[in-house]
């Protein structure tokens, strides 16, 4: 029996262990050509049509570097402010495996492109940070295809030569959440400056939890990575069942191997493939066919100029210019969708922190249970917005405001004045009006009013109740609050 982890303590300890997680990620980079020759990249063509000779590495052929993928790994340095190296060299990664016909795989190894960096995120409302240890340029192997229906396999060569771009963390992660929450983060800066299509299923973005557990204090324990992990869902279940997992074999007196597994979804648990090999298990050498990637300062400046603003300085724009905390800036600019609604929003109706609070609340609670995307909402900014300018003048009370949100989400209307006239829904700001309604309530409530005076707070609010009641829900809740306090002397 393998223990269910237990709620971490106030140290994040499972069982008395601390976990420990590092990330390697592959994001396919976005170019048409592949990242040493002329090939195309479209997912979904018919197998082996589109691999040429030098993506196989053929007698003489010869690999030519693509300047959109060295650019693309540029911009994503530059989103995480790292350090873009002047010189970097291509090695040869050797080992067999059939999808990988020439026995090598074209990589970087000693010096990368892309040195440190760091991806900040929000887990709840706490900050948290992993620092990168590099980003490096490869190539992608072929594929292996196991038709177990005729008890065959077979080799699909279309993804040879594709670019990558492999993304190492420290292992700074402690909870199979934080790891999730960072694979999350790294998933929107790729595609917001649109470097990968982050599509996960078809394996443009695909990632390697290294995890391992210890004690508080003691060294690194063994790790095991897990593989190909291709969505957030599969990746929490996955590291969670292989922290359970090495707890038991350590508890039950048993040593971690080091070793390359597989996550089945279908059962839940992981299991070994292969024992995890070491750089020196693949003999790297400078590749002798390609010359050293020498990047000038100027170029560097060149991408920069073209890049679209980043997510984390549109966030600390939305600060400044617009007054949010700078929790809602971060979640708000979790995709250019939902950050360009709200700019539009907020602009039209004049109130920035009313439309942070309703794209983070309503709207993307609908989003999330499925009822479309930001793009498709049939609430637009537009109609947001002139429905937050009626909470703001005080037309209708936030309880109003959701029954109109409802029906222009349903789509009953498409005019936010049109709903609060048909349903009845205008507050009630005649002075005399609610004036004549709140001495009825006073002179009806003479126990409440006798307990308010002697310092019962609860009386007031059943009298703030019973005006509400009085007015039909129509009643400005603040003005009611105003007049009843004046009216009993407070």
């Amino acid at each position: 029996m393998k223990p269910e982890p237990k709620p971490a303590g106030p140290r994040g300890l499972i069982h008395g262990y601390e976990v420990v997680i590092g990330f390697e990620t592959h994001a396919q980079l976005s170019t048409q050509s592949k990242i040493f020759s002329r090939a195309a990249t479209a997912f979904g063509a018919e197998p082996n049509t589109q691999a040429c000779a030098v993506d196989l590495a053929l007698p003489g052929t010869l690999p030519v570097m693509n300047q959109g993928a060295v650019e693309r790994a540029i911009e994503f340095g530059l989103a995480v402010n790292a350090h873009i190296a002047p010189r970097s060299i291509f090695a040869r990664k050797n080992y067999f495996y059939p999808d990988l016909p020439k026995g090598y795989q074209i990589s970087q190894y000693e010096i990368p492109v892309v040195q440190g960096g760091v991806v900040e995120f929000y887990l709840g409302d706490e900050k948290k940070s992993v620092r990168l240890v590099r980003a490096h340029l490869e190539e992608d192997a072929g594929k292996s295809l196991h038709e177990d229906f005729v008890g065959q396999s077979g080799i699909d060569l279309n993804r040879a030569g594709t670019p990558l771009l492999e993304i190492v963390t420290e292992p700074d992660m402690r909870s199979t959440e934080e790891a999730v929450a960072y694979a999350k983060e790294l998933h929107k800066i790729v595609t917001w400056i649109g470097i990968c299509d982050g599509n996960m299923q078809e394996g443009s973005f695909r990632c390697d939890a290294n995890v391992s557990v210890r004690k508080p204090g003691a060294p690194l324990g063994t790790r095991r990575e897990i593989k190909n992990l291709n969505s957030f869902k599969f990746m929490q279940q996955a590291i969670d069942f292989e922290i359970r997992w090495q707890i038991a074999e350590i508890e039950d007196g048993r040593a971690i191997e080091q070793a390359t597994v597989l996550f089945d979804p279908d059962t839940g648990e992981t299991r070994a493939m292969r024992t995890k090999e070491d750089a020196a298990d693949y003999r790297y050498f400078p590749d002798p066919d390609l010359p050293p990637l020498v990047i000038a300062p100027e170029w560097v400046e060149r991408v920069r100029s073209q890049m679209a603003e980043l997510p984390r300085v549109m966030a600390a724009r939305f600060v400044q210019d617009y007054g949010l905390p700078e929790y809602d800036a971060t979640t708000l600019t979790q995709s250019k969708a939902m950050a360009g609604y709200f700019e539009a929003a907020a602009r039209a109706s004049g109130q920035p922190k009313l439309a942070s609070n309703w794209i983070m609340g309503e709207l993307s609670r609908r989003v999330n249970a499925g009822e479309g995307t930001i793009e498709q909402a049939p609430v637009t900014a537009a109609m947001l917005a002139a429905l937050i300018a009626r909470i703001a003048d005080g037309t209708i009370s936030n309880n109003a405001a959701r029954q109109v949100f409802d029906a222009l989400w349903s789509g009953q209307a498409a005019d936010v004045d049109a709903v609060i006239e048909a349903q009845g829904l205008r507050q009630m700001n005649d002075a005399g009006a609610l004036e004549k309604i709140i001495d009825e309530v006073i002179a009806a409530n003479a126990d409440n009013v006798a307990q308010f005076k002697a310092g019962k707070d609860k009386a007031f609010n059943a009298l703030v109740g019973q005006a509400m009641k009085a007015s039909k829900g129509k009643a400005n809740p603040a003005q009611v609050n105003e007049l009843l306090r004046r009216k009993l002397g407070a």
